[in-house]
Order: C-alpha cells, then structure tokens, then sequence
C-alpha cells in the first residue's frame, strides 16, 4: 500500500526528535529547506570535515528517498557503504549514483533496462492529472522540469538528461538533488562551476522548486556563493590537540539565524549537531545511586566514571578547571551529580561554594532530586561571613575566634560522617578561598586538605577559574583533572589527567536532568 503524504511528513518530523541535547542538523538549516520555494545549499569545508556525511544525511533527514538523489563523483557507492554501512539498510540506497562507473547511468542501482515509454494516452492522462495538481494551488506549482539552461550548455553531461526527466515524472511533488562533488562533476566534463551552477538554480530550484544540495571540495569560494540561497561550512580545529568540530551558518536566504555556529561530531559515522545546554526539569524525581568501581566513588554520570575506570579513587584529590565563558548551569550539569550520589551513598559533603553560587539556591536544586532531610542532615556549606545561622545546613563561621572555629568546624564534621565512621565529600571553589585568605594561605589549606583526604580515603572536589594564582600548584596535586568548556553554546569536557579526547556534555537521553552523557566529539 502506498504511503500517504501525511504520514511521510509525521515519518520526516519523527526523524528530527533526536535525545536531548542532539539535533541532527540545526533548525535553521530544516526550516530552510522546508521553505515553500525550492532552495539551493552549498556545503563546504576542508577533507574530513563530515561534507558527504551531512550531504547523505539531508536525504535521510529532510528529504524523502522516494523523492530523492544523490549523485556522487569522488567515491563509488561500495565505498560510501564500507564508510556508511547504515546506509545499506534504508531505502534511500538506490538513490545513490556512482558517476566512476558512468556518470548517471542509472537511477536505481538494480536498473539494467530503459523502462518501456508510456502508451500517448497514458503520458497525456499524466500530464493532465500534474497540471490539475498545479492549478489549484495560488502559487504556481511546476509540472514539468524547465530545461532552458540545460540546453544552452557547450557541453552535455551523460545521463542529466534523465536526472531532469525523473525530477519531472516525480513533479509537483518536491524533490531533493545532492551532488558531491562541484567540482568533481565540472572538472571530468570540462565545465566551468559558475555556469553549471546557474544551470541547476534555474531550471531546477528557481522554475522546478527542487531543493539543491551541492558539495564544495575548497574551503572558499566567493565566487559561487552569491549564485546559491544559502552557505554552510564545516570546520575542524584543536582545542589543547585535541579535535574540535563545528558548522557554520553563513548564509540562510529568508532564515533568521538565531545561533550561527553549532558544535557537531561524526561519531559513529553519523552527523551530530548540538543544542545549547538547558537544564529544564519537568518533573521531581527520586536519584537512583551509582555503584563505582572497587575502591572508587562514583561520578554519578556512568560516561566520566568510564573515563576514571570507574569512577574516583578513594582518598584521591579531584579537579575541575572551568573556563571563563563557561556559565555556573553548565559546570554544576557535572557537579550536581557528583553531588547527589554522594548524598544517596550516606556520605556527607563539607562545601566551599563558588562566587556566585547562593546556599538556598543549591539546597532548592539537589532537593528536587533527594528528600530534604537527606540534605540537612548530610551537607554543611562554609559560611565565613555569617556570625550564626538557624539553618542546619549552614556552618556560620563569621566573627568567630580560630579556637570557636575548630570547634564548630569538628562538631559538623562529626554530624556528617557519623563521629569519623564513614567518609565525606570535601568540595572546594578555589575563588571564594583565595579571595577570602590569599594565594599563600589558600595553597597551604589546599596541602593540608590534599593530605588529610588521601589519609581518611576522603573524596576532594576542587573547582579553579580563571585568573586564579594558585591554579598551578592545584593541577600539580591533583589526581585528576579535567577542565569544562564552552563551545557554541555547549558545554564540553576533556582530561588532562587522565589524558582524553573531548566530550560534549548534554542532558542522558534515555533518563532527563539531573543525569547526563558525555558525546566524544570526532
């Protein structure tokens, strides 16, 4: 049974549901090829920036493979399937043609023979029924493939011909031509781009509402960019040697661009593109504990506790290096469940917080995920401004003398780790103490702590930003460090030891906030 218009779009549409965090192609990019019109996209970037990857996914993604053409003119077909094998199991494989064998010489890759012409009186009811399609809408839909720029070609390209005719017999409907590469395709025939190009735009997108695809092997090329409706290049660059992926929006004609750069990665063969980071939480839930490994704590977030082989060492000083245009949500997308698995272990949590991050407003947050009792009872947050507090989670240590402080210290520190019997979480933002003791006072308790966690198979957490003095002597004592960043609105992770590749940090697809995934990017 046929496939009901309908129900291809709700098919198209359920493609772009990725997990969050992930989109397939950026929405600005969707909402232009979906335009009314047809539209033409020029896609560049340097070898290995993902172009043809991105190119087969615009058929997968946007377009239909019923409707659908990809011509390739750098690689044969066995080879996209060793390099893709996902796509030997759509139907948009027979779509795919091999112009080193013979440029368009088939459509379908099972097609030996020329399909029998149509009686006259079948071609003329056809006809008919494209051109009654046509008139009822108020803009003018083509029903028949405009060849004017075609034929003024010096030279003919085998088969063209026949790409134009299955775009005609397929008309009004919209259909989608991909063609990897320019200059590939100009080059084996002797044409010059610009005019190919033109030929394309207006018989096909301008007069045939086709929506184009075209491929650039060069990074730049002014020149041709002023022909298509709009621009995409791929990029690839190192952040610390290690390989950083994004694309670029240059140009969407009748698109705001509302974000015009977004971190991808072709892991798994696949394009992936990244929303920005968004910690909506519809729901309160209960945290569900992580197991580390033997003689480890865990993360809380299955993908670091992989990176750590499972999770931190007991008794191992931890840190994380966040980089200035990171913002506190994103870091603490990291730092929260560390958080809440601790609490969920019965282990305490001594905290120095971060500038900028109020005590209520983090009780308010880890207590949509652990009962409240949990929390006043398990975690003290330093308070060294505040005389006294009514807040059982509160260490008010403002105005006291060293003698009153050790005291208050070592009575909260007995409450959470039930009298020294169980180990606790010992959290530090490396700001708030070096701004509130200086960089000499703040590298000495920094030793002491370091030592007295190593001793008591405490876990320490240290959290340094940038401009900070002692940032050298941290990353020398650390166990293991890692440094948070920003890129395009992600927020991503790598360690520097132990040494890893770059992850970008986005919201578990499968269980929602508070719990995350870590995506390498590739």
């Amino acid at each position: 049974m046929e496939t009901s218009k309908e129900s291809k779009e709700e098919k198209k549409d359920e493609k772009q549901k990725t997990p969050k965090g992930r989109m397939v192609i950026p929405p600005e990019v969707i909402e232009f090829i979906k335009r009314k019109d047809g539209s033409s996209l020029l896609v560049k970037g340097t070898a290995g920036t993902g172009k043809t990857t991105l190119s087969l996914q615009f058929i997968e993604e946007v377009g239909d493979p019923d409707r659908s053409f990809y011509l390739s003119t750098r690689v044969s077909d066995e080879s996209l399937y060793n390099q893709f094998p996902w796509l030997e199991e759509k139907e948009m494989k027979n779509r795919i043609v091999d112009s080193s064998k013979v440029f368009l010489e088939a459509i379908y890759e099972d097609e030996e023979e020329e399909e029998p012409e149509l009686p006259e009186a079948e071609r003329k009811k056809l006809k008919s029924a494209q051109e009654f399609l046509g008139s009822i809408d108020e803009e003018r839909i083509p029903t028949e493939v405009d060849r004017t720029r075609l034929k003024g070609l010096d030279r003919k390209i085998p088969g063209l011909e026949r790409v134009y005719d299955r775009i005609d017999s397929i008309l009004p409907e919209r259909t989608m031509l991909v063609i990897d590469s320019v200059e590939g395709l100009t080059h084996k025939y002797g044409l010059d781009p610009e005019t190919f190009i033109m030929t394309l735009q207006k018989d096909l997108v301008e007069n045939s509402k086709t929506n184009l695809i075209l491929v650039l092997e060069k990074e730049e090329a002014k020149e041709l960019e002023y022909l298509v409706d709009g621009v995409l290049k791929l990029n690839r660059f190192h952040l610390e040697n290690r390989d950083v992926r994004e694309i670029r929006l240059l140009k969407l004609r009748g698109v705001g661009i509302g974000q015009p750069g977004y971190l991808m990665t072709l892991a798994g063969g696949r394009f992936t593109c990244f929303e920005p980071f968004r910690a909506i939480v519809e729901t309160h839930r209960e945290w569900e504990p992580i197991e580390g490994g033997e003689d480890r704590y865990s993360t809380g977030t299955k993908d670091l506790d992989a990176l750590l082989e499972g999770g931190f060492p007991k008794g191992s000083y931890n840190v994380f290096e966040v980089d200035e245009d990171v913002s506190t949500e994103e870091y603490f997308s990291v730092i929260r469940p560390i958080f809440l698995n601790t609490l969920s272990r019965n282990m305490g949590v001594l905290a120095i917080l971060s500038g900028g991050t109020h005590p209520d407003n983090l009780k308010d947050d880890l207590t949509r995920f652990i009962s409240e009792g949990k929390f006043d009872k398990k975690f003290r947050i330093v308070d060294y401004f505040s005389p006294q507090s009514d807040k059982p989670y509160m260490m008010a240590l403002g105005g006291k003398k060293r003698d009153e402080v050790g005291k208050i210290y070592n009575k909260h520190i007995s409450d959470i780790s039930d009298e020294g019997k169980s180990p606790i979480l010992d959290y530090t933002g490396f700001d708030t103490l070096e701004y509130l003791m200086g960089n000499e006072i703040a590298i000495k308790d920094l030793l002491e702590a370091v030592a007295n966690t190593k001793v008591s198979h405490n876990l320490g957490i240290g959290i340094i930003k940038h401009g900070l003095k002692l940032t050298s002597e941290i990353k020398n004592m650390a166990d293991n460090y890692f440094v948070i960043s920003s890129i395009n609105n992600t927020p991503c992770i790598y360690g520097i030891k132990p040494k890893t590749g770059l992850y970008a940090i986005i919201t578990d697809p499968e269980r929602g906030i508070p719990y995350i995934s870590l995506v390498p990017i590739r």
